[in-house]
């Protein structure tokens, strides 16, 4: 029994660590956003549209300082020495989730009146989704052999 899980977790390594690495990024982007939430915005369950597009940057630049370094050496173990270009890809990819977590949250807070802490909780499973397959697919793709 403990040989297959061990083989399992050998074979699925990549998704695994990925959802290590993708909870503690959530941790850091989810403390620096509730952070400024109570500093800034008095803590509040409802924040206005611009509220919510501040908290949503806030989220996205703690998340990406985390969430790359992580990525790069123990998720997709890359090798890329041009690390100016990955980070680029990286950093672009991550913009586009950006923008799904902002009009997720306007959609969710702002349209229907869902208080921040569910919103966000719907929104990073929509953008933990996004930014797997944007990292596998874009920017940590291994190169096939000849």
């Amino acid at each position: 029994m403990i040989e297959k899980i061990k083989a399992l977790c050998i074979k699925h390594r990549e998704i695994l660590v990925y959802l290590i690495v993708g909870g503690l990024t959530t941790v850091v982007a989810w403390g620096a956003k509730f952070l400024w939430n109570f500093i800034f915005y008095a803590g509040t369950a409802h924040p206005t549209s611009l509220q919510n597009t501040v908290l949503s940057v806030v989220n996205w630049v703690a998340g990406v300082a985390c969430a790359y370094p992580m990525n790069r050496t123990w998720v997709f173990q890359s090798k890329n020495p041009n690390i100016i270009a990955e980070a680029s890809g990286f950093v672009t990819s991550r913009l586009a989730t950006l923008a799904l977590d902002w009009a997720v949250m306007q959609l969710l807070g702002n349209v229907l009146g869902i208080n921040l802490y569910v919103a966000t909780f719907i929104s990073a499973v929509l953008v933990v989704i996004g930014n797997y397959v944007f990292s596998k697919l874009f920017v940590f793709k291994k190169k096939k052999d000849a």
